[in-house]
């Protein structure tokens, strides 16, 4: 028997119905699916600190479990001291099971652990993409806290096929995220 991961069942048994029934679809490949999420970390410091983007990189692949790649420059800027082809980021693609897997910690494990959270902000891009700021790395349980020098923000994007910020909020929402003053129809 192969494995699959709970979320990618979830979807197929309960999210494509329920979608389908709420936007009256006329066929299951209407119904808008997760592509892809998009870790991505600015390390603005890293100009100054070379280390920081290494860093930076090994947590950013601890969380994903999967390798991080940095990001470099793409101009000068001498009010930052910036050169192009300098690192100033790291980020990874998650798709497929990996994808689904992450999703599930994010949703069980890490968002519940951020203080005072009371849900997420429910703005899309105006096409059903999602991007989820989070301002302290120390959420996952994979950072351990005693090695952190400095504590450094992440976005997290949901990249789905929805065509419509509606369709999105729907995919995301049956998946489990928990959204603020958004109520199930």
């Amino acid at each position: 028997m192969e494995y699959t991961p709970l979320l990618r069942e979830k979807y197929r048994k309960e999210i494509i119905p329920a979608l389908t029934k709420e936007f009256k679809y006329k066929t299951i490949m209407e119904v808008p699916r997760l592509v892809k999420i998009t870790l991505n970390q600015g390390v603005g410091q890293a100009v100054a600190d070379k280390k920081m983007i290494e860093t930076a990189q090994d947590e950013l692949t601890l969380i994903a479990g999967q390798k991080a790649v940095k990001t470099y420059s793409k101009k000068d800027i001498s009010n930052f001291k910036l050169r192009r082809g300098m690192p100033i980021g790291v980020k990874v693609t998650l798709r497929r099971d990996k994808m689904y897997e992450f999703m599930e910690r994010l949703i069980a494990i890490s968002l519940p652990r951020i203080r005072d959270f009371n849900g997420v902000s429910s703005k899309f891009d105006g096409r059903g993409n999602y991007t989820l700021g989070i301002q302290e790395q120390i959420i996952f349980p994979e950072i351990d806290l005693d090695k952190i020098n400095k504590i450094l923000g992440l976005e997290i994007t949901f990249v789905t096929t929805a065509k419509t910020d509606e369709e999105g909020l729907a995919l995301l929402r049956e998946f489990g995220i928990p959204f603020k003053n958004i109520k199930k129809k």
